[in-house]
């Protein structure tokens, strides 16, 4: 049994989908592992992971408008207001997604489908520094 891992920093500018299918494939490769599972996991509660198309740039742009939409800032219930308006809508849509994907290896390589990327969702409206933990089991 191998296992390894390594952590992926994205700097973020604001909200929107990051991708990160090139360092996390890098990654992968990089290990030897020919067979195994891969988890990424990230470690933050104000963005999330996706698993999306990375063909037309317009899935990104209506996925942000869908979640904008649907989980507006300034809601008159929303009592967590510390961290500013663009906070407790960034947790709830953190919630509506995933903070962690478990992707197989096959032949060394991450079995993911032709037009599938791995993105960074960021819920926040300020840029953060953000890390994606990356972690490999296989035989």
């Amino acid at each position: 049994m191998q296992q390894t891992q390594t952590v992926i920093e994205i700097a973020t500018s604001g909200q929107g989908l990051y991708e990160i299918t090139r360092p996390f494939r890098h990654f992968v490769v990089g290990t030897g592992i020919e067979r195994g599972l891969a988890t990424v996991y990230c470690r933050h509660t104000s963005c999330s992971l996706l698993i999306q198309e990375n063909a037309d740039p317009d899935v990104q742009t209506d996925l942000k408008g869908f979640f904008s939409r649907l989980v507006p800032e300034n809601m008159p219930w929303v009592t967590h207001t510390l961290e500013g308006p663009d906070d407790m809508p960034a947790h709830i849509k953190a919630a509506l997604t995933q903070t962690s994907i478990g992707i197989p290896v096959s032949d060394g390589v991450p079995v993911l489908g032709t037009w599938q990327g791995i993105y960074l969702f960021e819920h926040r409206s300020a840029p953060h520094q953000r890390q994606v933990v990356v972690h490999i089991i296989g035989d």
